[in-house]
């Protein structure tokens, strides 16, 4: 019990001297010391680990005949596409296995499906539209300005026994990635102005340090 004592009182004694520490870089009269300590605070390579287990092996690519639609036909499933009011969404956690499942149990009675994405980051439709081809083995009839996505079933469309796909993340998982995303792009722009902060620092010092140089032999000369 006395050691158990101890070894706790020691914890204790070395987190109050890891608070002091903190405390005197954030409180310093250095500013890069103040900046550094800040940077050490970011937790990038922890979030680029975390995101790693989230990578899902793709399943190898099964060979099949696409099939090749006339103009015509393209402009008629682009019309019928756009006319569907029920559409299946891509939100904040992009592509996962619910998304292909909403597709194919949307393809149970359409031809085809809207897919709309929001929120979409320039270039990322086009993304999500090639993963959700592949996914899905839909055809892109139209992928549209205001991040609308048509996708066709095909002629010889057969419903598969397992509609969400086992190389995608599951709803609780594509979530948990996301936030990990949005916390390291936050992390990344709030490192890259800390890097920021710590050039124009140094660029001030070696001003400061020239100026002084320079001053120096005048005011020898003077006195």
């Amino acid at each position: 019990m006395r050691w158990a004592k101890k070894s706790r009182k020691a914890k204790l004694n070395e987190l109050r001297l890891y608070r002091l520490k903190a405390k005197k870089k954030i409180n310093s009269p250095n500013p890069e010391v103040r900046i550094r300590y800040k940077l050490e605070k970011r937790k990038e390579a922890w979030l680029i680990e975390k995101l790693r287990k989230y990578d899902v092996p793709k399943a190898p690519v099964e060979t099949y005949d696409p099939e090749i639609l006339t103009e015509e036909e393209k402009h008629y499933l682009k019309r019928t596409g756009e006319k569907k009011r029920n559409y299946v969404p891509v939100g904040r956690r992009g592509v996962f296995g619910g998304v292909v499942l909403n597709m194919h149990l949307h393809w149970k009675k359409h031809e085809t499906v809207k897919v709309i994405c929001k929120p979409c980051k320039p270039g990322q439709i086009h993304e999500y539209a090639e993963e959700l081809a592949r996914l899905s083995r839909g055809i892109v009839i139209d992928i549209k300005p205001n991040n609308t996505i048509i996708f066709y079933r095909g002629k010889n469309y057969v419903q598969p026994e397992v509609m969400s796909p086992p190389d995608t993340l599951s709803k609780a998982k594509a979530l948990e990635k996301y936030r990990y995303e949005q916390s390291l792009e936050h992390t990344s722009q709030f490192i890259e102005k800390l890097e920021k902060e710590l050039e124009e620092y140094h660029e001030h010092l070696a001003r400061y340090r020239k100026e002084k140089e320079q001053a120096a032999p005048v005011s020898g000369v003077n006195s």
